[in-house]
Parts: structure tokens; sequence; C-alpha cells
């Protein structure tokens, strides 16, 4: 369903397992962008109403996995400590079609969103099956399925604004371009993506 081109190497869930604090820190900061991408596209495209009924309780639900995210650091001792730049996002922000109509730009900004959120549904569904804290497993488990929703949220809207052939060629090239992306990362025990 997701369409990656690269699976996460397996590497990354023990080393997550063993750095718990660091990676629900950094979810923690993944959940707040979500939520801060969504609110962004509401105030540029605030005249289309689809995108604005769709994409307004995705920013609840961000904002709610941010406050479960938080609850999980604290109930284990943690610190939530300042955010570190997301690489990840970075490449693959990199990525966006510079010009072009507004429609255009809003198609790039759904699809790379679409990607993050595929990516992190992926993560949590290994988060899931793997990690060793039966609340954490319950806990990514449920993310995993709104990440996944999230995920057809953006593709929906895309295909909604823009030709859905040219969509999912553009697609194409986004997911080859985001395994090019995971390749050139190294795995880092501090990082959700």
């Amino acid at each position: 369903m997701l369409n990656l081109q690269l699976p996460t190497d397996p590497r990354w869930v023990d080393i997550a397992s063993m750095n718990l604090e660091d990676i629900l820190v950094d979810h923690a900061y993944c959940e707040q962008k979500a939520a801060s991408s969504c609110i962004s596209l509401i105030v540029r495209y605030p005249n289309l109403d689809r995108l604005v009924d769709v994409l307004t309780p995705v920013v609840a639900e961000e904002w709610a996995h941010f406050e479960r995210v938080m609850e999980q650091i604290r109930k284990r001792g943690f610190q939530f400590e300042k955010p570190r730049k997301d690489m990840y996002v970075v490449k693959l922000s990199e990525f966006i079609r510079k010009g072009g109509s507004k429609m255009a730009q809003l198609t790039e900004h759904l699809l790379m969103n679409a990607l993050i959120e595929a990516r992190s549904c992926e993560r949590f569904k290994l988060l899931w099956k793997n990690i060793a804290d039966a609340e954490l497993q319950q806990f990514y488990y449920e993310l995993m399925v709104s990440e996944a929703g999230h995920y057809v949220n953006f593709i929906d809207l895309a295909k909604h604004y823009h030709d859905p052939s040219e969509v999912d060629k553009r697609w194409k090239q986004w997911l080859a371009h985001e395994a090019k992306v995971l390749k050139g990362l190294e795995i880092r025990p501090d990082r959700m993506h």
C-alpha cells in the first residue's frame, strides 16, 4: 500500500529500541512538524474547501499524537530536549519543484507530506512488531493506522487538485528520490526518520 521503494534497514528498530528517550523526543517533534505542515497548507490555500475540511482533523490528530508522545516521555522520566535537524525532511524538501502554478506547488507539498507519512507508518509498524515494551507496542500500532490514513489523505488531495495521471507520475519520482535519500542517511539512534 505504501509503495516505498526501499525498506528501512532492519538494524534501525534495534537501535531505536535501545535509545527510546532519543526516539520519543524526536518523534514528538515530528508530530509537531506534521501538525504545523497541515496548518501551513490550510493558511496558504484557505479557499480550497476540501483541503481545509480534510486537513483540519489531521491537525487535531497530529497534535493529539504529540500530546501522547509527551505523555510517554514524561511517564518514563525522560527529558524533552531541543529539536534536532531532520536531515530526512531537509533532503526531501530539496526535491520540491520550484515555480509553476500555485496548484503545482500544492501538489509538491502534498506528495512530500504523503511520503513522510508513509515512512512514519512503516517505522511505526517496525516498532509495533519488534519493540519489547507492550504499552509502546500498542501505542505504535495505533499511530501506524493513523499515519496510513494521513498518507491516503495527502495522495487523494493531490489527485483531487491536479491531474491524477500527472500525480501518479510525479509520485513515482518522489518515491525514487526518497529511496536515494534513505540510502544516503546514516542510521541514527536519535532519529525517527
